[in-house]
């Protein structure tokens, strides 16, 4: 037995010696991947068998290159028990059933930082105005959980647009999610855009995310930023009509993200999703490839809970979290002016409120065409500047009436005087309304100009001089009461003495 034992000894301290010396022609660190093999492949999704340690939203890479030369991305999407239904980020015209996939043990990530400050860019970080690639410091998941009903804060503070019509009749707060809604072609992404050029020197950061547009159009709001000056304090997001399903799919997250950076440093941040009928829509063709079970209403998935968990991070945060707030304009197209359509009544429900654009008003070359009556703010008078309630419920209750009247007149029905009054006062105050692309106006100019209207200052000028008489009021206002326009921007009310002031004011103007 002794004799036994050492012979297995040494046959053991020779196997012994021949596994290190074979480990020993091995690299110093060896590197294990969990490995899948692609089953199938769809325009804009594979599915993979294998993985079966993969996280849902896990970033994997296959060993097929895009065009570009760089590893093919993709998401893990479905989970199911026999294989990983992956979303594709990149171009997958040469991947084919075979092809390896492996994981990357992390999710979605994108980059956050100042540094991203005046680029443009995919939601990937993948720099698109030639300026060089992006020095990422940090990165975080594009899926994140909104904050707590407890770690919120009233919306209190306003975000000004510089549009009259806005600003008066529909206000948006800062940390408020306003919808803006209409026909294609009536101007939703100028009201959008004019948002961002009016935040200029008031230290909100911008960010425009486009989403399945042409290329043309994302190139022309790009230049109209540029031209302005915007681009210094704002972020440029782009998956456009041609990129993969994927990535248009994932950037209203990632762009959310790169907001909720600064929003948590206690700045004000400002994102624009223009627009999420693209965005459902290509929710739609992924979940229809993946054959994911239909929802409510047949629609793949839920689109109420695809949109609700994106528009939910927008918030104004307590005080304790730094104070900083992400404000949401969304923008939807509707069809035949059909606000009752499955998501158009989904955003109506999700956000704080709605700015309506009727075709038949930018027929008439009412620009901004904003319907009054069918847009609404749920939160109000709560986040307008003081100075407004001198003027915004006057305003209101006139051009309703005016509206409502017009209708009647067309009908060549016989006036009395206050009707004709009420006519006359209308048409002037629906071409005070109008405003031109990318000319936003102070706070002060706003009152000023609506003040003059509604106090019938201007029942006597000609419609066609209107345009001219506001910038002498707003000259006005600016060189003769600039300590009037510091205590309207500070959100003080005006007094009876201050109205006296400003209408003695304006009634100098329009008479020079």
């Amino acid at each position: 037995m002794e004799l036994l034992a050492q012979s297995l000894q040494g046959t053991y301290t020779e196997a012994l010696q021949q596994i290190q010396q074979t480990l020993a022609t091995f690299p110093a660190q060896l590197t294990f991947r969990e490995t899948g093999v692609v089953e199938s492949v769809r325009p804009g999704i594979a599915r993979v068998k294998g993985l079966p340690n993969v996280q849902a939203d896990e970033l994997v890479y296959f060993s097929h290159s895009s065009a570009g030369g760089e590893p093919l991305l993709g998401i893990a999407f479905n989970l199911d028990p026999d294989e990983v239904g992956v979303i594709l980020l990149g171009d997958s015209h040469a991947l084919q059933a075979g092809d390896e996939v492996y994981r990357t043990e992390r999710v979605m990530d994108v980059p956050v930082g100042e540094m991203l400050l005046g680029r443009v860019l995919t939601v990937l970080g993948e720099p698109l105005d030639g300026r060089g690639a992006l020095k990422a410091v940090e990165w975080k998941p594009v899926e994140r959980e909104a904050a707590a009903i407890l770690d919120r804060a009233p919306v209190t503070v306003p975000l000004q647009t510089g549009l009259k019509v806005v600003d008066a009749l529909i206000p948006i707060g800062r940390g408020q999610r306003e919808l803006i809604i209409g026909d294609r072609q009536t101007g939703k992404t100028t009201i959008a855009i004019d948002t961002i050029l009016n935040q200029k020197d008031q230290d909100v950061i911008c960010l425009y995310c486009a989403i399945g547009q042409r290329s043309a159009a994302i190139a022309k709001v790009i230049a109209t930023l540029r031209e302005q000056g915007a681009m210094d304090y704002t972020i440029v997001i782009v998956a456009a009509g041609q990129d993969p399903l994927g990535l248009q799919y994932i950037t209203p997250y990632g762009a959310t993200t790169m907001a909720e950076y600064f929003m948590e440093q206690g700045r004000d941040v400002l994102i624009v999703y223009d627009d999420l009928t693209h965005h459902a829509r290509t929710y739609r063709e992924l979940s229809l490839l993946l054959r994911r079970p239909p929802g409510r209403e047949a629609y793949p998935g839920d689109i109420f809970y695809l949109h609700s968990r994106l528009l939910e991070r927008a918030t104004h945060l307590a005080e304790a979290l730094g104070g900083g707030s992400l404000t949401a304009l969304p923008i939807i197209e509707t069809q035949a002016q059909n606000l009752s359509a499955y998501i158009p009544t989904n955003l109506i429900s999700i956000t704080d409120g709605q700015i309506y654009l009727s075709p038949e008003l930018f027929q008439k070359s009412i620009f901004p065409a904003v319907d009054v009556g069918k847009s609404v703010s749920r939160v109000g008078g709560k986040t307008q500047l003081a100075a407004y309630q001198a003027v915004s419920g006057a305003l209101r209750l006139a051009y309703a009436q005016f509206q409502e009247v017009e209708v009647f007149a067309r009908f060549g029905t016989q006036l009395d005087e206050q009707t004709k009054q009420t006519l006359q006062r209308g048409k002037r105050i629906r071409e005070v309304l109008k405003q031109n692309q990318s000319q936003p106006l102070t706070a002060a100019a706003q009152i000023a100009i609506l003040i003059a209207v509604t106090q019938g200052l201007l029942d006597h000028v000609a419609l066609e001089e209107i345009l001219t008489v506001e910038q002498k009021l707003a000259q006005a206002i600016a060189q003769e009461l600039p300590d009037l326009v510091e205590r309207i921007q500070y959100s003080h009310p005006l007094t009876e003495a201050d109205q006296t002031l400003l209408l003695e004011t304006l009634q100098a103007a329009i008479k020079t």
